[in-house]
């Protein structure tokens, strides 16, 4: 992100307020064909997260159904009444399990979450609402093809850094997934139109499934919010704060927020990816010398789990900036 929004509160900074323009689209199921097809295909991923920081994915082998069922089991479970929901509420931020609202989560502006951990699904499940009825079969199955879907970017990603589809592939495979589970409700004239406060997400990358447009993200070269296109069985992908500590800076995150949709009330799941809890994301060494030294510190989910529980109060606390050398 450019200096100009960082010293622009970035709520103020200038929307594109007509058609939403159009964001790289990435067609995965290219990644499986020959060699100079999944050549290109990985050039493009790897332009979008250097420019950019977001592209889209289509053909990712996730079907339809599997998405709405997601979708569904969300609205369900926000359905519910206070006392079923609150039952997750704490205070917290290393619980398995937990539900909050804009009354005390200092980015939220307006909305409900449920955030749960994903992957070893086997071990994180048992946690997991068991009221709506359809919520761990539903969520289950999406979360693990998302997973599916993540490694296969990751691949492409650390091949286009050039250090080859399997670098620290066993990290990988143990690694984090953390579902944030969102209902922001519809606009209305005397709410705020931001449901979630500009942020950068922590882990490598984030893919994002949602029922309806609301999404911005923050253009580098304009400094001016673009809303995000909502294509037909597209998912969303941001960049995070720790792929751009693995790149050295080469891939950047992405300063994003969610505004409240005027016509309806707007579901958005997350699928946050990363290291396991205490493992620590450094520079790649391979992507680092003389003209080009460490960046960044090294750092870990947990230690971003300590930051923001020692800024709970800041809302415009930035992790990536607490990195930087």
């Amino acid at each position: 992100m450019s200096d100009l929004s960082r010293t622009i509160p970035q709520e103020q900074l200038p929307s594109e307020d007509l058609h939403p323009l159009p964001m790289p689209v990435i067609n995965l199921g290219h990644l499986s064909l020959d060699s100079a097809t999944r050549s290109r295909v990985v050039n493009d991923i790897a332009k979008a997260c250097r420019g950019l920081g977001y592209f889209q994915v289509i053909n990712h082998g996730i079907s339809q159904s599997v998405m709405d069922c997601a979708v569904k089991a969300a609205s369900d479970f926000f359905e519910l009444p206070n006392e079923a929901k609150e039952e997750f509420s704490s205070e917290d931020l290393r619980q398995p399990v937990r539900y909050d609202t804009s009354s005390k989560d200092s980015i939220s502006m307006s909305r409900a979450f449920l955030k749960h951990y994903a992957h070893p699904l086997s071990d994180w499940i048992q946690y997991w609402p068991q009221k709506p009825p359809i919520y761990r079969e539903y969520m289950g199955k999406y979360a693990a093809e998302v997973r599916r879907v993540a490694l296969q970017l990751m691949e492409a990603m650390l091949e286009g850094l050039g250090l080859g589809k399997e670098y620290l592939d066993e990290k990988f495979q143990e690694g984090s997934q953390l579902l944030s589970v969102n209902c922001y409700p519809k606009a209305s004239q005397c709410d705020t139109t931001i449901g979630l406060a500009p942020h950068s997400d922590y882990g490598f990358l984030t893919i994002l499934l949602t029922s309806c447009r609301g999404l911005e993200v923050v253009d580098r070269s304009s400094n001016i919010w673009k809303t995000v296109q909502q294509l037909p069985h597209a998912l969303h992908v941001h960049i995070g704060d720790h792929m751009e500590v693995l790149s050295n800076g080469r891939m950047k995150t992405v300063v994003h927020r969610a505004l409240l949709n005027p016509e309806e009330a707007r579901i958005s799941i997350a699928s946050i990816h990363g290291f396991a809890l205490h493992e620590k994301v450094t520079c790649a060494k391979e992507l680092v010398d003389q003209e080009n030294p460490p960046k960044y510190k090294e750092s870990s989910f947990s230690d971003f789990l300590d930051h923001l529980t020692a800024n709970m109060d800041n809302k415009h606390r930035n992790f990536l900036d607490s990195l930087r050398m």
